[in-house]
């Protein structure tokens, strides 16, 4: 299911923003992108997105910076006195000027400009967890909402196929008088054959033939599977696996009765299931 997500906060001089963001995907892919030094909230991240949801492509981006008015800088004092105590040391052998400020300030090691993500302690991780949890929980809603309005579209596409198997039950090529004809004609065609078929081979014709003319198996199951959806749409929660199941069952069922189509109406029932059930399976796999 698609949603995005945002969450932003400031913490400890720094402000960061959490991106979240999710697509269809027939399993649950996780990916983070965290700031260089933040790796160990990897794991952390991946556990509760897994404990929310179950499917999807789900893309996280925490992106830190200073907040304004933030210092960017810091001095090791510890490293600037060993450079006084040294040029203490080296006077007499050295100029005895001292030494000027911009040229301490580019002594290594003495002005370091830390990362935002060094300069993040247990509380500013604390911060950040929190701001992922929100993050995490709008897009949850996010997919929620979404779903609820894939769930009308999904039981109208239901409702379509019971109408169109109902239609097919009541299709005029399946009424007795017309199959009677139709296998009276079809058995004469079999016994005018030249050279005459052999009584076994006759058998097997005839066997297959009233196979073929007999399409309520398919239109009964049809119609629980009709029912089966129903029921997981009613019942919510993680079910897109099983609806993807359900509409290959749908698919099995409609590819039988084109097969067995002896007409062109019930063709054309047969190839307006065919559209709908696509258009059903396309539609799960935006279900959680």
């Amino acid at each position: 299911m698609t949603g995005f997500a945002r969450a932003e906060g400031e913490t400890g001089g720094l402000s960061w923003t959490w991106e979240a963001r999710s697509v269809n995907g027939r399993g649950l892919d996780v990916r983070c992108r965290l700031p260089s030094g933040l790796d160990r909230l990897d794991p952390i991240v991946r556990a509760e997105v897994a404990k929310q949801l179950k499917r999807g492509n789900v893309s996280l981006t925490l992106s830190v910076s200073r907040a304004a008015g933030a210092p960017p800088f810091t001095v090791d004092r510890a490293v600037l006195d060993q450079v006084l105590a040294l040029q203490s040391d080296l006077m007499g052998r050295v100029d005895r000027a001292p030494p000027r400020l911009e040229a301490l300030l580019q002594i290594p090691g003495v002005l370091d400009r830390a990362g935002p993500a060094e300069a993040i302690d247990e509380k500013a991780e604390k911060a950040l967890l929190a701001g992922f949890s929100q993050a995490l929980k709008r897009l949850v809603a996010a997919r929620s909402e979404e779903g609820q309005r894939l769930g009308t579209v999904l039981l109208g596409q239901v409702e379509e196929i019971e109408r169109l198997a109902v239609e097919a039950a009541s299709s005029a090529s399946l009424r007795p008088e017309a199959v009677k004809e139709r296998l009276k004609a079809q058995i004469q065609e079999l016994l005018d054959a030249v050279p005459a078929l052999p009584e076994e081979r006759l058998a097997q014709e005839l066997a297959l033939m009233a196979a073929k003319g007999d399409i309520r198996e398919e239109l009964d199951r049809l119609s629980a599977h009709v029912g089966q959806a129903r029921d997981m749409l009613k019942e919510g929660g993680a079910i897109g696996r099983r609806l993807d199941f359900l509409s290959q069952e749908f698919n099995r069922e409609s590819n039988t009765l084109c097969s067995k189509s002896q007409d062109v109406t019930l063709t054309r029932i047969g190839i307006q299931l065919k559209t709908v059930i696509d258009q059903f399976r396309e539609q799960i796999q935006n279900v959680e």
